[in-house]
């Protein structure tokens, strides 16, 4: 790096001038300051758009429990939607929501008085508890009430449970349960997920020693009863955790079937140890199954599959049975449901595993931890929120495919910006090429439109895709 030039402009921050060597040979570049109000995110301005749209901003001040006395404080609901924003520009947590400070225009973007410190933060979620956490699961499925009915059938809810490790283990709530990596401190949450829309219905946080069926049938039958009247819930599926007759009675007593794994006990080893005259052919190759009758309206079925043929097959491998992996399913569907067509449908709740992975690896939830239990859920359902409007968003944009985040991200939300009041109105130019400038264009004229979304691709939003 060469020696700084200096000239003669206006403060000593804007004349300083450097020059800094590229891989391009010798060739450098010269590097300075400007005091202009630039931001890096000016695609979030589509995002406010979007909230102002969907008049989010009322209905989050609504469930807000924050009641501000000093008259320089923060709008509650400002910090929310700040935090929300930080979340969707790459937080992961409450100091990296702090630092976008540094970006001089992005809570104009925003539409927030300012970014959050994040002592601010702190003091805002300190204040949640179990029935304003139970708010903002409202406002989730609010969020899912923005789809229509899915007709006789129904929706399907997947159930699922995680570990999510905090090493330094001394927040509340944070115990010694088990992990893929075993035993280690860590809160263990149940997560609801309507796996149709690819939305989260609802979210508890719990101990990290808990069960992964501890108060399951509860969370079940609660989001159930509690989801908009249009999304019936039709099936229910989880893993072994939660095939427990508590969770099975609570599905019944509300109408719906399930598909749960049932853990291979010594009568279902039995099963598998069946000569080949017990087991039926599939249209799969290298999958067989059988099936015999379960409790009262239920079914058993048993499945294995031969693992020359399908190495990457899931299940579990018996000893005396070698060169086969198994797994067997519980299930109310009627007959007319075939043994292979339980398991398909089964099969299907890998796709809302893989919401659980991107809850924590891109919206933030595997790092965001607070001191208090109930502030963690509440930080944890707010970074929730912000995946289920994204989802809700792409739907707006008429998007059938949804993408992850940081595809979101990058395709839209991270767009340079130069902010100004220009004629005394609020003005922010985005730094678009030319030739991207129409599909811009369209993205906004769609979020202005009253009209409701389309279940189509937009020509706007295919490019978005591509």
């Amino acid at each position: 790096m060469n020696n700084p030039q200096h000239s003669d402009s206006h403060g000593a921050h804007q004349s300083v001038s450097v020059e800094i060597s590229t891989a391009k040979g010798n060739e450098t570049i010269r590097l300075g300051f400007t005091d202009q109000r630039l931001t890096a995110y000016g695609g979030m301005a589509v995002w406010s758009q979007f909230l102002q749209k969907k008049g989010f901003r009322e209905r989050l001040a609504a469930v807000l429990p924050q009641q501000p006395t000093s008259p320089n404080a923060y709008a509650p609901t400002d910090i929310g939607l700040g935090f929300v924003g930080g979340i969707l520009c790459g937080a992961d947590k409450l100091s990296r929501v702090a630092w976008l400070a540094q970006d001089a225009a992005v809570a104009s973007v925003l539409g927030i008085e300012g970014v959050p410190s994040q002592s601010t933060l702190t003091r805002f979620f300190r204040v949640f508890d179990q029935p304003t956490n139970d708010r903002l699961n409202a406002l989730n499925r609010w969020v899912a009430g923005q789809w229509p009915s899915s007709g006789r059938e129904g929706y399907t809810l997947d159930v699922d449970s995680s570990a999510l490790l905090h090493e330094d283990g001394h927040q509340e709530g944070v115990e010694i349960g088990y992990t893929r990596t075993g035993l280690k401190p860590c809160h263990r949450p149940l997560v609801g997920v309507i796996a149709e829309l690819k939305v989260v219905a609802q979210y508890w946080l719990r101990r990290g020693d808990s069960a992964c069926s501890n108060h399951a049938a509860e969370f079940i039958g609660q989001c159930m009863d509690r989801l908009p009247a249009h999304l019936r819930i039709g099936l229910v599926r989880g893993d072994s955790g939660f095939c427990t007759h508590a969770v099975r009675a609570a599905v019944r007593k509300r109408g719906a079937h399930y598909i749960l794994v049932a853990s291979l006990n010594r009568q279902i080893q039995t099963l598998c140890r069946h000569a080949d005259r017990h087991w039926t052919a599939t249209a799969i190759e290298g999958v067989e199954v059988q099936e015999v009758a379960g409790g009262v309206g239920e079914r058993l079925i048993v499945i294995r599959q031969r693992i020359t043929q399908r190495p990457e097959s899931g299940g579990k491998v018996l000893v005396e049975v070698p060169g086969y992996r198994f797994q067997a399913l519980v299930t109310s569907l009627p007959d007319r449901v075939t043994a292979l067509d339980v398991w398909r449908r089964y099969n299907g709740r890998a796709d809302s595993e893989n919401r659980l992975k991107e809850l924590g690896r891109q919206f933030g939830v595997r790092g965001l931890c607070c001191q208090r239990f109930w502030a963690t859920e509440a930080a944890h359902l707010l970074a929730i929120l912000a995946y289920n409007l994204c989802v809700l968003l792409q739907r707006e944009l008429g998007k059938l495919e949804r993408m992850e985040l940081t595809t979101l991200r990058m395709r839209l939300f991270l767009r340079a910006g130069v902010w100004s009041r220009a004629q005394g109105r609020p003005t922010l130019k985005l730094a678009v090429p030319q030739a991207m400038r129409a599909w811009w264009l369209a993205i906004i004229d769609k979020l202005r439109s009253p009209l409701p979304p389309f279940n189509q691709y937009c020509n706007a939003v295919e490019q978005l895709h591509a």
